[in-house]
């Protein structure tokens, strides 16, 4: 399959949630966003070490946006429902489009934590992997001490496939291992609107 020749939908919906590629507009709201969870994202995400600054987020939106073109990899930003207010950051990553397999990554802003929102956007993102990109297995992996992270995979169904123990690097430059959740069916999906 080339993928450059698949169609797909660049938006869709959960019950709370829109579910979109982004924008280069989208670029001050997602500062601010993680300008304000940074103490939160710093521990798991290396990108999350200095707070961002507008032109930083424009130039990282306008990158996304090219990797989206070109299928390399599809970033997704969640809002709530018919408003313009971000709530987390999403998306699908180290596609391998032969195998079918896409490795979904998360975070969400501080004040939207413990909402169930990223529980929701998982699993409407692994719905849509499946029926609209072909997927025949969808990833989450996280540092093994991300218990946040790990729960939202086994809330979501994904099953814990082994750890790489010692296999990276933490944000702090100390050892660290990784959980490997994976699920390879889309039958148990319906989680979002057409």
């Amino acid at each position: 399959m080339n993928p450059l020749l698949l169609d797909f939908p660049d938006s869709f919906a959960t019950e709370r949630l829109t579910i979109r590629a982004p924008r280069v507009e989208d670029a001050q709201e997602v500062t601010d966003a993680v300008t304000e969870s940074l103490p939160e994202l710093h521990p798991w995400m290396p990108w999350a070490v200095e707070p961002p600054v507008l032109e930083g987020s424009v130039g990282r939106l306008r990158h996304a946006l090219a990797k989206w073109i070109t299928r390399e990899d599809l970033l997704l930003h969640v809002y709530l429902k018919d408003t313009p207010t971000f709530v987390m950051g999403s998306g699908l990553h180290r596609i391998d489009w032969q195998a079918g397999k896409f490795e979904i990554g998360y975070w969400v802003r501080t004040k939207y934590m413990g909402q169930g929102f990223v529980t929701e956007a998982v699993n409407g993102i692994a719905a849509f992997a499946f029926k609209h990109l072909h997927a025949n297995r969808v990833e989450i992996r996280c540092d093994a001490q991300n218990i946040r992270s790990s729960a939202v995979a086994k809330r979501c169904g994904f099953l814990l496939e082994g750890i790489l123990r010692h296999d990276s690097l933490d944000t702090s430059g100390a050892l660290r291992s990784t959980l490997i959740f994976s699920k390879l069916s889309a039958t148990e999906f319906n989680y979002y609107d057409e």
